[in-house]
């Protein structure tokens, strides 16, 4: 990690992007992140769980949109690199795939170059852009991808750390203003629908933390598609959504997984 990205990361509270690697085993957090992951166990011990079903939802549904001919990834709230990621699944079904990486941490752009290792044919870049700023997001990706023709835009355990009052929809919205038909947009999203009391606590703990938690009701998660067309099977807990384009995940099956996916299709 070098100095000039190393001075821009803030270790005194804890990153969704530093908890996400913890889940997943990673070695890219600080002991704020590992302190408070641990604390969202002792609420629900499926955290860890939900972290790896989403990572598999997103491999799913990146092979489901190669093969629909999608040839163009836009993927905001990135994350700290796990293999295989975004572009690695999308190229192995079509090496001439570009993917724009965007996130917030400076600590993902230290290991930008984990994310940037494609085909020869295709095109990986990565910016450092909050998906609360699109206008920036739009502009970066517009130099590598291509807005006349469909582009998947993926949002995957992202919004669920956006409040309405942040204009989440907007966002989304203004994202998806930029996209031509036959664009599609990729979700995951936490929720309290399951479990409601370990998801007020949670939520408490990380907003005394200076985290957002939004959990959405499965209505409020669907109104992120309004005007678009749900791909089968709609909105669905996400390790439900198309399971024999990938391998189950460990532990996926014990007790409900407090989350929704799905993919929806611009007209």
């Amino acid at each position: 990690m070098t100095g000039q990205h190393h001075a821009e990361i803030d270790t005194s509270r804890p990153h969704p992007a530093r908890m996400y690697d913890w889940y997943l085993g990673g070695k890219d957090n600080y002991p704020v992140d590992e302190a408070m992951g641990r604390q969202m166990l002792t609420l629900d011990p499926r955290v860890p769980v939900m972290a790896r079903v989403n990572r598999a939802f997103m491999h799913r549904a990146t092979r489901w949109l190669a093969g629909q001919g999608i040839r163009q990834f836009l993927d905001v709230g990135t994350g700290i690199p796990t293999e295989p990621n975004l572009h690695q699944v999308a190229q192995e079904t079509a090496p001439d795939v570009r993917v724009v990486y965007c996130d917030n941490d400076p600590i993902v752009l230290a290991h930008a170059a984990a994310l940037l290792r494609g085909t020869p044919e295709g095109a990986t870049e990565y910016l450092q852009a909050d998906v609360r700023d699109p206008d920036a997001i739009l502009d970066g990706a517009r130099k590598i991808l291509d807005f006349d023709r469909p582009v998947a835009l993926s949002l995957v355990a992202l919004l669920h750390f956006v409040s309405d009052e942040d204009g989440a929809h907007d966002l989304v919205g203004r994202l998806l203003s930029a996209l031509p038909s036959g664009s599609h947009l990729v979700m995951t999203h936490a929720t309290a629908d399951f479990t409601p009391e370990e998801s007020r606590a949670a939520t408490e703990k990380l907003r005394a933390a200076g985290v957002t938690l939004a959990l959405r009701s499965r209505d409020e998660f669907a109104r992120f598609f309004t005007g678009l067309d749900l791909v089968e099977p709609g909105v669905e807990v996400p390790h439900l959504w198309h399971p024999e384009l990938g391998e189950p995940v460990a532990g996926q099956e014990d007790g409900v997984v407090p989350g929704y996916g799905a993919v929806a299709r611009k007209p």
